[in-house]
């Protein structure tokens, strides 16, 4: 089994819901490497608060799978893989989806 794979054993989804779990925390590590989750103007995918538009949709659709306990769990996933700066980046972005608070 490789990395990803095992990392998903211990998700609090559904065990229906962890594929597409797994293609939205994979979306949100190219984005985090590619984009960032926050930018320091809006456009080209960043909204007037500057956050990454799809990173957005991305948190409502985990929210909606799984609450904030999912949603922990991946930003949790996101931090082991990239920097800990940039999984604040997303703390920012998902600010006030559902229960979150950056």
């Amino acid at each position: 089994m490789d990395w990803f794979k095992e990392m998903f054993t211990g998700a609090p989804c559904r065990p229906e819901t962890r594929p597409e779990v797994e293609n939205l925390v994979a979306e949100l590590i190219t984005i985090g490497k590619s984009d960032d989750f926050l930018s320091t103007s809006p456009g080209q995918g960043f909204n007037s608060k500057n956050r990454n538009v799809r990173a957005m949709q991305i948190g409502k659709r985990l929210n909606d799978i799984g609450g904030m306990a999912l949603m922990e769990w991946v930003r949790f996933k996101v931090k082991r893989k990239l920097k800990t700066s940039i999984a604040e980046h997303l703390d920012y972005a998902w600010d006030g989806i559902g229960n979150w608070k950056a």
